[in-house]
């Protein structure tokens, strides 16, 4: 009973927050990240997928969602634990991200997305004051 009672309570607590939770068109891609001075690193498994076709990156209003399409191939019918259709994840940047300057790879089922960051400036200065 309390499986069941614990998404109740906490799903509306979450609606409030569409990042880092899987979408509903889709399976939750899972990640692991990093962040340095330099960079933020996302790498996300993607096993047995083509880049160029099946995996496709965007970055809006300071979020990065990685989308990933999964076709069912036509095979005899047993029993899979393969996931088909459509993965998704998405996760905020830091507010310092150059969102210009990303850059992917992908090796071994793994797509690592590398994110610079700008320096961090002061956000305080001294404002002079003119004689009026």
């Amino acid at each position: 009973m309390t499986t069941t009672l614990i998404p109740r309570v906490f799903g509306d607590f979450f609606d409030w927050f569409d990042v880092d939770r899987p979408q509903s068109s889709g399976h939750m891609i899972r990640v692991e990240d990093s962040l340095t001075d330099q960079e933020y690193h996302v790498r996300a498994e993607l096993p047995g997928l083509d880049p160029a076709s099946d995996i496709d990156i965007s970055v809006d209003q300071g979020t990065l969602t990685i989308h990933a399409e999964r076709e069912e191939r036509d095979e005899t019918k047993g029993r899979t634990e393969f996931r088909y259709g459509a993965l998704e994840r998405s996760v905020r940047l830091p507010a310092n991200a150059e969102t210009d300057n990303i850059k992917a790879t992908y090796d071994k089922g793994i797509l690592d997305v590398a994110v610079p960051l700008r320096s961090k400036e002061t956000a305080s200065r001294k404002i002079e004051i003119e004689a009026g």
